[in-house]
C-alpha cells in the first residue's frame, strides 16, 4: 500500500509543487538554513519578504556572524519568535569559529548549532547537501498522521516517535531534496489543517483519514489550555524634539534583547519610576492615555495600556547603554517587537 508514496509525491511535485521559492534559486546551504529557521512557526507567504530583505543585507554566514544583534533583530522585527534570530546569529558565529564560515554538511555537527533540531537538520542535509535525511515539521506530521491514521497529538512522545519512523521509511534514496520539498508542499497547499483538498491529493487512494472520514480529527489537536492574561503599562515618553525613549530589554524572557518602550506594572509604579529616573515630581505627572490593546503569545495574553507623557531628557539616560532617545524613524531601524512597532507608527 505504502511502497510508492515517494514516487507519487515526486510525480505530484513535478506538476504541482512550488518551484519558485526564493531560497530555491540558488539553493545554497546558507539560504536553505535561513529559510528553514524562518519557516518554523511561520507560513511561506509571511516569510518570503523577510527572507529577501535578510539575504539582501546579510548575504553570507560570515556577514551574519559579523552583524550586530540590533542589525539582525531589525531585519527580523515582526516575524516573531525572536529566539530564532538570536540563535541564527550565534550559530553563524560558531560556523566561522569551527567550520571556516560555512554550514557543516555533517548531520551531528548541524545538530550542535543553536536553533537547529532534528527536523531542521534533516531539511538542511536533504535540501542543501542531498543527503537521505527525514524531516518532521508540522506539515509532514499532518500528512503522515492522516495517511496512516495515527491517533493522538503529535506532541506526545510516543506519537512523535511513530511519525519519525514513518518519515524515515518513506524518505527515498534519490531526489531527496525534491521529496523533502514535495511532502512539505503537500501539507501546506493540499493536506491543510482546515478544508483539505483531498480530491487533489496524490495519496488519497490509500489515505486512512480520507477513507474513514477522519481528516477533521487527525492529527489530534494539542489539549486546550486557557491562556492567562498579564497586564503591563507601556510608557510613551517624548521630548520637545519629538524623540521617544526606548529601552533594551533584558537578555532573557519575552522579547529578549529587543528595544521597546519602558514598562511598568501600573500607573502608580510608572509615576515612581519616571520620578526616580527623570527627576520629575510624581504628583505633577499627568499621563495621556492611548488606546489599549491585547497582544497574544503562545502561553499568555498581554493586556497593554499605553500612557503618553512629554518630558525633558534626563542626563542619566544619555549615560545609559540600554536607553536611547530616538525619533520614530530611527527607532524603526532597531529590532522592535511587532506591537511596539505598530504603536510607534500610530504616533507618527
Amino acid at each position: 500500500m505504502n511502497g510508492n508514496v515517494a514516487s507519487r509525491l515526486l510525480r505530484w511535485f513535478d506538476a504541482h509543487g512550488r518551484h519558485d521559492l526564493p531560497w530555491q534559486h540558488p539553493r545554497t546551504p546558507y539560504r536553505v538554513w535561513l529559510s528553514e529557521v524562518m519557516l518554523q512557526q511561520t507560513q511561506v507567504a509571511a516569510v518570503v519578504p523577510y527572507f529577501l530583505r535578510f539575504v539582501e543585507k546579510l548575504q553570507s554566514i560570515k556577514a551574519l556572524a559579523a552583524a550586530t544583534e540590533d542589525e539582525v533583530y531589525a531585519l527580523w522585527s515582526g516575524l516573531g519568535y525572536y529566539s530564532r534570530a538570536r540563535n541564527l546569529r550565534r550559530a553563524a558565529r560558531l560556523c566561522v569559529e569551527r567550520h571556516g564560515g560555512e554550514l557543516p554538511d555533517d548531520f551531528d555537527a548541524l545538530l550542535e548549532l543553536p536553533g537547529i533540531g532534528r527536523s531542521t537538520a534533516g531539511a538542511i542535509a536533504a535540501q542543501a547537501f542531498g543527503q537521505r535525511r527525514a524531516i518532521l515539521d508540522g506539515n509532514v506530521k499532518r500528512v503522515l498522521a492522516r495517511f496512516h491514521g495515527i491517533a493522538g497529538w503529535p506532541g506526545e512522545k510516543a506519537v512523535e516517535n511513530r511519525l519519525w519512523q514513518l518519515a524515515e521509511t518513506h524518505t527515498p534514496q534519490a531526489r531527496v531534496a525534491d521529496y523533502t520539498q514535495a511532502i512539505m508542499d503537500l501539507g501546506a497547499t493540499v493536506c491543510t489543517r482546515a478544508k483539505p483538498r483531498c480530491d487533489a491529493c496524490p495519496l488519497r487512494a490509500d489515505c486512512v483519514a480520507h477513507r474513514d472520514g477522519l481528516t477533521a480529527a487527525l492529527p489530534a489537536r494539542k489539549p486546550a489550555k486557557a491562556r492567562p492574561t498579564r497586564r503591563t503599562v507601556m510608557l510613551v515618553l517624548r521630548d520637545a524634539r519629538g524623540r521617544l525613549l526606548l529601552e533594551r530589554r533584558t537578555p532573557t524572557g519575552v522579547w529578549a534583547g529587543l528595544w521597546s518602550l519602558p514598562e511598568a506594572a501600573d500607573e502608580t509604579s510608572a509615576r515612581g519610576e519616571i520620578a526616580r529616573v527623570h527627576g520629575v515630581d510624581a504628583d505633577a505627572i499627568v499621563f495621556r492615555p492611548l488606546p489599549p490593546f491585547v497582544h497574544g503569545f503562545s502561553h499568555y495574553l498581554l493586556d497593554v495600556t499605553p500612557l503618553a507623557l512629554d518630558l525633558e531628557p534626563a542626563p542619566a539616560v544619555a549615560d545609559a547603554a540600554d536607553r536611547r532617545w530616538l525619533h520614530p524613524h530611527e527607532a524603526a531601524a532597531l529590532g522592535l517587537p511587532a506591537p511596539v512597532r505598530k504603536l510607534i507608527e500610530t504616533l507618527s
